[in-house]
C-alpha cells in the first residue's frame, strides 16, 4: 500500500479510529424494542416491533422471523430528498440495504428459539454523514435483544434466541491509505471501499467491497479486514455496555 501521499483526514481521525460511537436504547414507549445509534454524525434510528404474522412459507414449521425495513427522512441529508413513497417505491439501494440488516440479524438469531413470531427492525435514517447501512445493522442488533427481552420479561421465552452479537463497520482506501469507518467526504473521494458485517467472535456474515478508482490488490483488502475487525471488536465492547447499562 502506497502511504507516500497520505495527508490526513478530513475528520482529522487517524487511519484506525472510529468515530464518535453512541446507544441509547429505550428511545421509543411503543416498541418492544429500541436504539437510537450515532456514528458521528450518521444517527439511525432502530425499532424492533413484535408481530404475530410470519411470512406465509413458515406457517407451522415451529419457526420464527426476523426482518428489517430501511429508510431515509427526507432531510437526512444537506438537500431534501423526496419521500420513497411519493415516488412510487422504494429505490434498488433502499432494498439492497434492509436485506443487508435482515440477514445479518438472522445470521445470530436462533430462529427456532420464540415461536412463530416475527419481529421487524425498522431503521430509519435521522440525519446521513456515511456508514448509514453499518450504523443501522449495529444498532438493529440492540433493538432486537431488547425486543427478545421484553418478550422475556412478559413469558413468551424463556431465553433470549441471539447467539452472539453482530456489527458492522465500513472501511476504505483514502489516499492509497487504509482507514476506518469512512464519513461522507472520505467515502466520495475514496479509492476503494468495504462495508464488513462480523460476529463478536470474529465470524464473517458478509462483505460488500468495491473498487471505486482502479481494482485494489488482495493485501491492500487484507489490511482493510484488520482494522474491520479492531473496528467491530470495539462496537462490540460498545453494544454490550450499553446493553448492561439498560439492565439487559
Amino acid at each position: 500500500m502506497n502511504t507516500d501521499r497520505f495527508i490526513g483526514r478530513p475528520s482529522k481521525r487517524s487511519p484506525s479510529a472510529l468515530r464518535d460511537v453512541s446507544f441509547e436504547l429505550g428511545v421509543s414507549k411503543h416498541a418492544e424494542g429500541s436504539c437510537l445509534v450515532k456514528f458521528g454524525d450518521t444517527h439511525v434510528l432502530c425499532l424492533a416491533s413484535v408481530e404475530e404474522q410470519l411470512p406465509p412459507w413458515l406457517k407451522n414449521s415451529g419457526k420464527g422471523w426476523v426482518t428489517a425495513e430501511y429508510g431515509m427522512l427526507p432531510r437526512a441529508t444537506n438537500t431534501r430528498m423526496p419521500r420513497e413513497a411519493a415516488k412510487g417505491g422504494q429505490s434498488g439501494r433502499t432494498q439492497e440495504i434492509q436485506r443487508l440488516i435482515g440477514r445479518a440479524l438472522r445470521a445470530v438469531t436462533d430462529i427456532r428459539g420464540f415461536g412463530e413470531i416475527q419481529v421487524r427492525v425498522d431503521c430509519d435514517v435521522i440525519q446521513a454523514d456515511g456508514g448509514t447501512r453499518t450504523a443501522g445493522i449495529t444498532g438493529a442488533y440492540l433493538a432486537l435483544h431488547q425486543a427478545f427481552a421484553t418478550m422475556k420479561r412478559v413469558g413468551a421465552i424463556s431465553k433470549i434466541p441471539l447467539r452472539e452479537p453482530v456489527a458492522a463497520i465500513s472501511c476504505g482506501l483514502y489516499q492509497g491509505t487504509a482507514v476506518l469507518d469512512l464519513d461522507y467526504a472520505e467515502d466520495s473521494k475514496a479509492q476503494a471501499d468495504a462495508n464488513f458485517v462480523l460476529t463478536a467472535s470474529g465470524k464473517i456474515v458478509e462483505i460488500q467491497g468495491t473498487a471505486e478508482d482502479h481494482p485494489f490488490a488482495e493485501s491492500e483488502f487484507l489490511a482493510l479486514l484488520e482494522l474491520a475487525k479492531t473496528g467491530i471488536a470495539h462496537l462490540v465492547g460498545l453494544q454490550r455496555a450499553a446493553l448492561l447499562k439498560a439492565g439487559l
